[in-house]
């Protein structure tokens, strides 16, 4: 069986920042959820494309999410090849990368294909 790593998926050297905008309530805590049905990637071993839903759910601290900047890193995977669960993964270190939240929840909501349906959960607390 052929082992992959992170070697397979495809470079993005071009990868879209996320923008972020100050928190004018920065002073209490609130939750802002955000979902994209439409999200799409390709499977690093077969080439064929993967479906799923993404669902961020976070609470701020210092700056919000500019929604226009999150939409396009996020249609910026539609042609990467990764698995499903470095999907989960790469997009929770970038938001806390850009916007360093107070809580994140990243929940990737894959169709199903070939039987299997995938759900990968990824989590962080400042």
């Amino acid at each position: 069986m052929k082992e992959y790593t992170a070697e397979h998926a495809e470079k993005r050297a071009d990868t879209p920042e996320i923008e972020a905008w100050p928190n004018q309530y920065a002073d209490r805590d609130y939750w802002i959820e955000i979902t994209m049905p439409e999200f799409t990637c390709m499977c690093p071993r077969t080439g064929l494309p993967d479906f799923a839903t993404i669902h961020i759910r976070y609470i701020p601290d210092q700056v919000c999410l500019e929604l226009k900047s999150l939409k396009i890193y996020l249609n910026s995977y539609r042609n990467v090849g990764i698995f499903h669960e470095n999907v989960a993964n790469q997009v929770r270190d970038d938001i806390i990368k850009f916007a360093s939240p107070r809580e994140l929840h990243v929940e990737t909501d894959f169709n199903v294909r070939g039987g299997l349906h995938t759900v990968v959960k990824a989590d962080y607390v400042k």
